[in-house]
């Protein structure tokens, strides 16, 4: 499975950190690589491109708080992007709510507990059965 990884400049250390824990997953990295100021919102939509291109099947996106480039990332319709700060919402996010992007705080998320919850969302598998019906909704009217 191919994974995108996105981040601004606050999700930096995270993502390094990411990507040297986990060397056998198939990564597609769309920067940034630098510590300088960049703007969340373009790596957000890039990432999400990714995902409604087919590029990638699963997505992750860094930034500060992991919340503005959720957003962003949104506002793409094949997108189903969860802000996780834990094991169990990442793995309810593939559970329940079939999430294909993984939103991270860079600046709030230890690093092991990042570690934890991608390893959730990348082994969490889509339920479907009552919930299919909630997830054709975020399709069909968001």
């Amino acid at each position: 499975m191919k994974i995108a990884i996105a981040n601004d400049h606050a999700g930096l250390e995270l993502k390094k950190a990411i990507l040297e824990h986990f060397p056998n997953l198939d990564w597609l990295d769309l920067g940034t690589n630098t510590s300088e100021s960049v703007d969340y919102p373009d790596y957000g939509a890039k990432l999400a491109r990714a995902i409604t291109e087919n590029q990638a099947e699963r997505g992750i996106v860094i930034c500060g708080s992991g919340i503005g480039i959720s957003i962003a990332a949104n506002r793409f319709p094949a997108v189903r992007a969860a802000l996780c700060t834990d094991v169990t919402m990442a793995r309810l996010s593939r559970l329940h709510n079939n999430a294909n992007v993984l939103a991270l705080g860079g600046r709030l998320t230890g690093v092991t507990t990042a570690f934890d919850i991608v390893e959730a969302f990348i082994a969490g598998k889509y339920e479907g059965g009552r919930h299919e019906r909630r997830v054709q909704k975020l399709s069909e009217t968001c």
